[in-house]
């Protein structure tokens, strides 16, 4: 996996919900998102924190049993919405 950037659970909740995934609820360690793709639910939990994830955190948020972006799918988010 190539090298992560620096991003917040913040800004990777926007970037989430921007590629189609759904908030479902808020809890003591982040928020909910689920997503439906081909015939599957996916389901990831993001700290909802002001700094930067810890890139363990961010590589598990990103691997195949949760969103299954991968460092690639993130940048790609990145690039086409920016982090704000």
């Amino acid at each position: 996996m190539a090298r992560l950037p620096a991003i917040t659970g913040k800004q990777l909740i926007k970037l989430l919900r921007k590629d189609g995934w759904i908030q479902k609820r808020r809890g003591d360690h982040g928020v909910l998102l689920t997503k439906k793709t081909g015939g599957e639910t996916r389901v990831t939990t993001v700290p909802d924190r002001s700094k930067s994830l810890p890139p363990s955190t961010l590589s598990a948020i990103l691997s195949p049993p949760q969103t299954a972006l991968g460092s690639s799918g993130l940048q790609r988010l990145i690039d086409e919405d920016g982090i704000k």
